[in-house]
Formats: C-alpha cells, structure tokens, sequence
C-alpha cells in the first residue's frame, strides 16, 4: 500500500536547522511532485514547498524563501526539507504529500518546535 512517513523533526532553538525526510513506498515515486506542508495549532494547514517530478522546478512560500530548501533523491523514493534560520513561528506539524493528476497521498506528520 501508499506510504509517506516523516521524519526528522524535533526541538531546536531560534536560529537552528532541522532536515526532515519522507520516505516513499507503494507508488512511483519519480512521477510525483512532491510537496512539503505545515500546520501550526489553530491555523490551516499551509503550502511550505514543492518540486516537481523531474527536480527542476521548486516553489516556496515567501515566509521560508531563503531558509529552506526542498530537494529529492528519486533513487531513495525521498524528498527532503532543509530548514535553516528555523524561527518560532516555523513551529508546526509538517506534511510530505505526492501529487499526480487525481491522485495525492499524504504523510502522517513530524513535529518540528522551535523553542527559545
């Protein structure tokens, strides 16, 4: 079946760095965009970055721009996130997702807090 599972996320101060991971199965994982979300509490969940299947095209929201970096290595069925400069309002659950015309798949989430 579908998998997406998270990892990586944890505690760090203001200004520290986390990469999360998401690992694939049950799809063919090199056809998919891939996409990094965030839901903080209370809030919705929002659209941190995208790549697109071949890795050549990446978008970002603009409260990340310049600190984080999506990347995926389709050899591993993987995408990342690098998060750099991470700030207290980056505190959220974060979400990988795979997208491919009709179809998405979701991950089950890392917590990621950043605490001063």
């Amino acid at each position: 079946q579908v998998q997406l599972v998270e990892s990586g996320g944890g505690l760090v101060q203001p200004g520290g760095s986390l990469r999360l991971s998401c690992a694939a199965s049950g799809f063919t994982f090199s056809i998919y965009a891939m996409s990094w979300y965030r839901q903080a509490p209370g809030r919705e969940r929002e659209l941190v970055a995208v790549v697109n299947s071949i890795g050549n095209l990446r978008t970002y929201a603009d409260s990340v721009k310049g600190r984080f970096t999506i990347s995926r290595e389709d050899a591993k069925n993987t995408v990342y996130l690098q998060m750099n400069s991470l700030k207290l309002e980056d505190t959220a659950v974060y979400y990988c997702r795979a997208v491919r015309g009709d179809n998405a798949y979701w991950g089950q989430g890392t917590q990621v807090t950043v605490f001063s």
